[in-house]
């Protein structure tokens, strides 16, 4: 009986243990599963801070990808207006070209203009000289004519001497 109570001793040690352990283990557990549950919460906190920064990431590329068109459309305005510019250069210059074409004409025109008055002028002179000159020679042709005519009539008095 005595081996029996020590042995009853023993398996109450032993329980009295297993119930400790059991406990511990419990405690263990409990702390593991507030763990757990924590580690839950903070993996869904993790998993909506991932999807809220995903979403905020696809915001990013699309402004990303939209500040690259926005570029883009800038370099190409960019471009069209040195062309623009180029071409307003290029325009400008032949303007001023044109115009001192124009100028060089214009004073060429002037010129020509005198010198067409000028020869005009000359022209009614010699028109009038012509007139003179002819009207001259119609006088001379006249006195010719009588002096011939005298002449000959002289010509024919001698001979009918």
């Amino acid at each position: 009986m005595e081996k029996f109570k020590e042995k009853l001793n023993a398996l109450r040690t032993e329980v009295d243990a297993a119930n400790a352990r059991a406990d511990e283990a419990e405690s263990v557990l409990k702390r593991l599963n507030d763990s757990q549950n924590d580690r839950d919460q903070e993996i869904m906190g993790l998993q909506n801070k991932i999807q809220l920064l995903e979403e905020q990431l696809e915001t990013a590329e699309a402004r990303i990808h939209d500040a690259k068109l926005l570029k883009e459309e800038d370099e190409q305005n960019r471009n069209h207006s040195d062309t623009l510019t180029k071409k307003i250069n290029m325009l400008e210059i032949q303007l001023e070209t044109a115009e001192n074409n124009l100028r060089e004409t214009t004073e060429k025109l002037r010129q020509v203009d005198l010198k067409a008055e000028q020869a005009e002028r000359r022209v009614q002179q010699l028109e009038t000289e012509k007139v003179e000159m002819e009207s001259k020679f119609e006088a001379l042709q006249e006195q010719y004519r009588n002096v011939k005519a005298e002449l000959d009539e002289t010509l024919k008095s001698l001979e009918e001497m």
